[in-house]
């Protein structure tokens, strides 16, 4: 089966992916020579995909594949993947009219044009990928994630793999995960949050629905997870745009670097600085912290 996709508003293909390869390997969320591949899993069963681009920024179109599909079904399902690992839902061009009011986010547009937010396929891998993240930096949660996906996950062919399911992670045993560079911790987080999934007392398709409060009270309730965790699961799984995600250490940064004229600035600063941004904060701050990785100048 196979269908084609065409953007609303510009999408640079190669910025808004590079987070796949960016600190490591993403052995569920495979990039290279102009082709992202991953595995739709629905209903037991597994099906592989994959995206190929043409054209330029303004006018791009994704190719989709899904050599074993013959179900309207599961091509519908591969398309909300498609859309959400590609950022396709958030409006640039408004983004775009709203950020020339603001001196440092419209002087960064030229150079981030394109630029979208990809989106966590899954809730599942969202969180675990969270939970990777944790007082790490991101290369070394990228490789443990990585080691989780390979051992746990189900290869398909040539290095990509289903993502493990919550039912495969709650079995997992703290030694085995522990051998794979994981803390103590971290592994109880990881097995518990599979009980969790798995026995419904966490609701992931549920969350896309709820509020605000209703979210983070959720997340927060499992043993492991805080406000940070919440906060970016609502920004890079749910894509909401009125998210600040504050206690992320590099969020402050970018903040710093250009807003704080020297200054460091605290978590509450931050929220305020950003809380006039509205429903394009979620943006606003993919594109600083694009800004920060790439030495980006805002003068």
């Amino acid at each position: 089966m196979k269908f084609t996709i065409s953007p609303t508003g510009p999408l640079d293909v190669a910025g808004t992916l590079a987070r796949f390869t960016a600190w490591g390997e993403d052995p569920a969320n495979r990039v290279g020579d102009g082709v992202f591949r991953r595995v739709l899993q629905l209903d037991g069963g597994r099906w592989p995909w994959e995206a190929r681009w043409r054209g330029p920024v303004d006018d791009v179109r994704i190719d989709v594949t899904i050599p074993a599909a013959r179900d309207e079904r599961i091509a519908d399902a591969v398309r909300a993947e498609v859309d959400r690992v590609f950022g396709l839902a958030f409006d640039l061009p408004d983004f775009y009219r709203f950020a020339k009011s603001d001196r440092v986010l419209g002087a960064l547009i030229g150079p981030l044009y394109g630029l979208r937010p990809s989106l966590a396929a899954t809730g599942l891998e969202m969180i675990v990928g969270s939970i990777c993240a944790q007082q790490v930096n991101l290369s070394f949660a990228f490789a443990c994630r990585a080691r989780l996906v390979t051992k746990y996950g189900t290869r398909i062919d040539d290095g990509l793999y289903a993502f493990p399911d919550a039912a495969t992670l709650a079995r997992t045993r703290v030694r085995d995960l522990r051998a794979l560079k994981f803390s103590t911790r971290k592994a109880e987080y990881i097995r518990d949050l599979g009980r969790a999934v798995g026995a419904g007392a966490l609701d992931l398709a549920a969350l896309g629905r709820a509020p605000a409060p209703a979210v983070i009270d959720a997340i927060t309730g499992l043993r492991g997870l805080g406000l940070w965790t919440a906060e970016w699961y609502m920004a890079r799984c749910l894509g909401r745009g009125d998210v600040c995600p504050a206690g992320d250490l590099g969020v402050r940064r970018a903040f710093e670097r250009y807003y704080g004229r020297g200054r460091t600035l605290t978590e509450e600063a931050v929220r305020r600085r950003a809380r006039p941004w509205g429903a394009y904060q979620n943006l606003g701050i993919h594109y600083l912290l694009a800004g920060l990785r790439l030495g980006l100048v805002a003068e």
